[in-house]
């Protein structure tokens, strides 16, 4: 679990580096017009919503709390793989080094439970 926390941490350092380097030097809504131009453009948008969502997928399923999945979820589509770094941290500390809690969340207690009869 040493290794996953350490390279989370360090997307998520990268991105909040790569975050504000672009909101201090470019311009949002030009080169994000640039972007949606060029067809590669478009099919990158996709790429990253799609991963967005199947993410997104797996913060649904591993969170108790309605509304804490819409909030996750949300900022998941608004920040990005920011947001997927900062979940995976959350993710890593609130299992308490089980890889099970890591990636199961609320559901590992009846999913084993219901593995056992």
């Amino acid at each position: 679990m040493k290794l996953g926390k350490f390279i989370a941490w360090l997307g998520l350092i990268f991105m909040t580096l790569g975050l504000i380097y672009a909101f201090i030097n470019g311009d949002f809504f030009e080169d994000g017009g640039k972007l949606l131009s060029n067809p590669w453009g478009i099919m990158s948008m996709i790429d990253l919503y799609v991963g967005f969502t199947l993410f997104s997928m797996w913060i649904f399923f591993r969170e108790k709390n309605l509304l804490v999945k819409i909030i996750w979820i949300i900022a998941m589509m608004i920040l990005g793989f920011f947001t997927g770094a900062l979940y995976i941290i959350y993710a890593f500390y609130s299992s308490k080094d089980d890889w099970l809690k890591f990636f199961l969340g609320h559901k590992k207690e009846s999913i084993l439970k219901n593995t056992k009869e």
